[in-house]
């Protein structure tokens, strides 16, 4: 099993490699949907490449952002025109059984585009939360603002990891690669829920101090 996804992982990097700004895209793309290509071996190698002179890594970031944006999308009208059944069905060979769904359901009728855009930074979430976003028919246009915005803050974190992180021996070993890129994003992941909690309590002492303090007509009347 390792072997086979030490070859996947490598396949992929070869086709970054050969295929450039549109193999980028590509995997992004996948990345985005059910598919399970982690964007840890797409950015941050291309992102060394290009500190090689072989891209341009405004380029990359922008490749990276419009796959993400089209795997997104494709993702989300799916959902809005199949709706919840079939993910009941199917979910959980994709890592979405019935439970998860009802969450992300509830996360998105909660939070809406900020929560579409906090769930962009974090990794497995990110590839997921355009399902719930079409069942829950949410307006196309603050879903693909909070996507690409997301997307473009994820890749060029990944481009700024892979130009000042990896080393050719890296590329070699694609294994220890992603193992080294997930764990410098631990530090971010932590500062993207910090935030995610103050903003929650932003919220809160917000509706707190909406509620209106005067007391009912019908208490003070007796």
């Amino acid at each position: 099993m390792r072997e086979m996804l030490h070859e996947a992982f490598v396949w992929m990097m070869e086709l970054v490699r050969d295929w450039g700004y549109a193999g980028v895209a590509f995997l992004m793309a996948l990345e985005s949907s059910i598919f399970p290509v982690p964007s840890e071996v797409v950015v941050p190698p291309a992102a060394f490449w290009a500190t090689q002179g072989h891209m341009n890594i405004y380029l990359v970031v922008l490749a990276g952002t419009v796959g993400s944006w089209v795997g997104s999308a494709a993702t989300y009208w799916v959902s809005y025109a199949l709706g919840r059944p079939l993910v009941y069905r199917y979910g959980r060979y994709c890592g979405f059984p019935p439970e998860k769904l009802m969450l992300a359901e509830n996360w998105v009728k909660k939070y809406g585009t900020e929560g579409i855009f906090f769930a962009r930074l974090l990794p497995v979430v990110r590839h997921l939360i355009s399902i719930p976003a079409g069942i829950c028919r949410m307006p196309f246009v603050p879903f693909s603002v909070a996507t690409t915005v997301g997307a473009a803050i994820w890749c060029t974190t990944l481009a700024w990891f892979g130009t000042k992180i990896l080393t050719p021996g890296m590329l070699e070993d694609a294994g220890m690669m992603v193992k080294e890129v997930k764990h410098q994003m631990h530090w971010i992941v932590a500062l993207v829920f910090l935030i995610m909690f103050l903003y929650g309590l932003t919220r809160y002492f917000s509706r707190r101090s909406n509620i209106d303090p005067r007391i009912p007509d019908s208490e003070t009347e007796g």
